[in-house]
């Protein structure tokens, strides 16, 4: 479904990635896994055509998105709750929403994916009329990943999902991300919580200073001594 190539990108004079490889195959979670500063947010904006300066390919669906507009890449069937979740802290829940389907046209589909997404996260169909800027932390990721899939996308990159929230409310997310995809939508996920990406991906890469430094099956990164101790806080 998605095939990066070769995607380097420079901020300045500072080269943030240097030739990553990756794919995604249909129906998967895929999960990018590193240390702060390693290029995982970096990719997933250079995916979803948040970044200039980008070089090399990145092909969904077989086509390129190289030079796309970020809003045509949302058409185009890839949408993304970003890290730090970039909720509009003055308007509704119901307006945060409403703000994921901007590019779609059919009102009545709209609607029900509206209802999907209450169902996925009964908490916001509490807060509908509260403004986003009030929701708790977890509610607030809750919205972002919610107003994400309001654009019907087929690809959805999670970009840190579970920063910053409790252990338990980081439960209900990963739990939720999962029922996503059992639903038809692949996953990109970029997650500091090694443990619990790896324990929910098909699909694993570890991102080292850029650069791709593993990648396997993400039950076999689990296992691996060194993806263990470095990320996971084994011995």
């Amino acid at each position: 479904m998605l095939e990066v190539m070769d995607l380097q990108v420079s901020y300045g004079a500072i080269e943030a990635l240097h030739s990553v490889d990756l794919k995604v195959e249909r129906g998967q979670i895929v999960t990018l896994i590193g240390a702060n500063g390693a290029g995982k947010t970096t990719t997933l904006r250079a995916i979803a055509g948040l970044l200039g300066g980008v070089r090399g390919e990145i092909f969904f669906e077989g086509e390129s998105l190289v030079g796309v507009k970020a809003h045509h890449i949302v058409r185009r069937g890839i949408s993304m709750a970003p890290e730090g979740r970039g909720i509009f802290a003055n308007m509704t829940v119901r307006e945060n929403l409403d703000l994921g389907a901007f590019a779609r046209r059919d009102a009545s589909k709209i609607a029900s994916d509206r209802e999907r997404a209450l169902e996925l996260f009964p908490r916001l169909r509490e807060r509908l009329r509260q403004s986003a800027g009030t929701l708790s932390g977890g509610e607030q990721q809750m919205l972002a990943i919610a107003r994400a899939l309001l654009a019907r996308p087929r690809l959805l990159l999670l970009d840190e999902p579970s920063l910053g929230l409790a252990p338990q409310i980081v439960q209900t997310i990963f739990k939720i991300i999962r029922e996503i995809n059992d639903s038809g939508t692949t996953i990109l996920l970029v997650e500091q919580n090694a443990h619990m990406a790896l324990h929910t991906a098909h699909y694993g890469y570890v991102l080292e200073v850029g650069r791709i430094a593993m990648s396997d099956e993400a039950r076999k990164l689990a296992a691996s001594d060194e993806v263990r101790k470095a990320y996971l806080g084994a011995e």
